[in-house]
């Protein structure tokens, strides 16, 4: 029995935006079908190193598919040493005998995937028309939150803002290029950005409201990807109040996501609280239900995300032969 290793570049070769939303999506119905078992996230915090690691277990019973990803968050490493700040592993194991049957590098499928939950809840919750993207924060989240909603809705116009407009000028570069039929303008503030969105995607970390309730018009939706850790937020409490807020997962969201902050202040309660995703794409729970209303979808990042797109990943790797094959457990 061997086990197969699949690095970075090899994932990035055999994974598509259209085969992850399609995992992600699996994933979203699984657990609102409560087909899942998925605890929540464990912290280890490295206060001496400005750093952490959040380890993420997960088995679907139904698919018979199990699963831990390791991922780290050191926002030094590109300074201090030449690395990502965010890196991630991914073992699938077999729910059978506890065998680990891959090694995946995570780094990428965790983009991929957030960038496909975004994709996915863009798909249930943004309106149909929807031709106006907002992108808060032009790094790689960004580029796949793109990639995921050009899928699902007929963008012809994507805002961008970032801290630092040049980094902004390059993804508007890149992608024009790549979507020759798409509009690109480098927002002059946050506000310029999102006042004709109909789709707006937060991705920074910031620790303070920067998207304000009276920016955001009637009939948007907004994907709040940054909030990852206890005391990240993104938007301005008062527009939670206005809005349908749609979760993942409840323990991770109240801990770490962007409704954390305004429930530990008593700005809003669990009963603030919609849905989580799942319930709606497995159909339990209506999605949008008026152009009118504000949609937020608070997205933390949950294990069998990783799990079904790493096993779909591992799928096409043995029918293509790529990845190599170790002895890591002897008999």
């Amino acid at each position: 029995m061997k086990t197969l290793f699949i690095n970075k570049d090899e994932v990035k070769e055999l994974l598509t935006m259209e085969d992850t939303l399609k995992a992600v999506e699996q994933a979203f119905e699984a657990k609102g079908r409560k087909k899942a078992e998925m605890p929540c996230k464990v912290y280890l915090f490295y206060p001496k190193y400005n750093g952490d690691i959040r380890v993420m277990p997960s088995y679907l019973p139904e698919l018979d598919i199990s699963g831990v990803k390791v991922v780290n968050v050191h926002p030094d490493n590109p300074k201090k040493y030449r690395l990502p700040s965010v890196m991630a592993t991914i073992v699938l194991i077999n729910p059978k005998n506890g065998f680990p049957i891959a090694i995946l590098d995570g780094t990428w499928i965790t983009d991929m995937r957030t960038g496909a939950a975004g994709g996915v809840a863009t798909k249930y919750l943004a309106r149909k028309n929807s031709t106006v993207l907002a992108l808060i924060g032009a790094g790689v989240q960004a580029e796949t939150q793109l990639q995921a909603i050009l899928q699902v809705r007929p963008i012809k116009k994507v805002n961008i803002y970032d801290i630092n407009e040049r980094v902004s000028k390059a993804f508007a570069k890149k992608y024009k290029n790549m979507y020759s039929s798409v509009e690109f303008y480098i927002a002059k503030s946050l506000k310029d950005c999102v006042a004709d969105a109909d789709i707006v995607s937060t991705q920074t970390p910031v620790r303070k409201p920067i998207i304000m309730k009276d920016w955001i018009k009637p009939g948007t939706h907004i994907n709040a990807i940054g909030a990852d850790a206890p005391g990240k937020q993104e938007l301005d409490p008062e527009l939670l109040l206005i809005s349908k807020i749609v979760i993942d997962d409840w323990e991770q969201a109240s801990h770490s996501g962007e409704i954390n902050v305004p429930l530990s202040k008593g700005i809003i309660s669990q009963k603030h609280i919609y849905a989580e995703i799942g319930e709606i794409v497995a159909g339990l729970k209506k999605g949008r239900v008026s152009d009118d209303e504000i949609t937020i979808f608070d997205s933390t990042g949950l294990g069998i995300q990783d799990l079904t797109t790493a096993y779909r990943v591992y799928q096409i790797a043995k029918r293509q032969k790529i990845g190599m094959w170790c002895s890591l457990v002897s008999k």
